[in-house]
């Protein structure tokens, strides 16, 4: 008996992300390639922070490194489907934050893959855990259940 569990929905997520696929994410078995997703993980969360203005990626003097990261596989996708990444924090701590997210193919209601990162923010000069800065707190708030 399996106890993997089962694709998410995207009533779990809370905010959503389009991203087109391109001609050179399929790999030569006709779908996106596995460490694509990543990408699409990384462009949907590092994306969410930049726009909304948590993080300066040139100026910012508190920057989150990725320590942990993992994706499962459920269906494929390739192009020249929409990726809708579904984001949602998993966890929240003194420095870090477990982004979680669920990408769906094109209109799709079940996952195709779902992952998290977890990001530990620190000082951009001393590379130290530092606690999670006002803005980037009010950021994730629509985020977290």
């Amino acid at each position: 008996m399996s106890t993997r569990q089962p694709p998410g929905r995207r009533s779990d997520y809370r905010l959503f992300r389009t991203i087109p696929t391109r001609w050179m994410d399929n790999d030569v078995y006709g779908h996106v390639n596995n460490v694509t997703y990543y990408s699409y993980f990384d462009t949907a969360v590092s994306g969410y922070l930049v726009e909304s203005g948590a993080i300066d990626i040139r100026a910012s003097t508190v920057i989150g490194y990725a320590v942990e990261s993992q994706c499962r596989y459920f269906a494929p996708m390739t192009f020249p489907d929409t990726v809708v990444a579904g984001l949602r924090i998993g966890h929240r701590g003194r420095s870090s934050v477990r982004y979680e997210i669920g990408l769906f193919r094109n209109e799709e209601d079940s996952a195709s893959a779902e992952g998290h990162f977890v990001h530990v923010y620190v000082d951009r000069a001393t590379s130290r855990p530092v606690p999670l800065p006002e803005t980037l707190l009010g950021v994730l708030a629509p985020l977290e259940a």
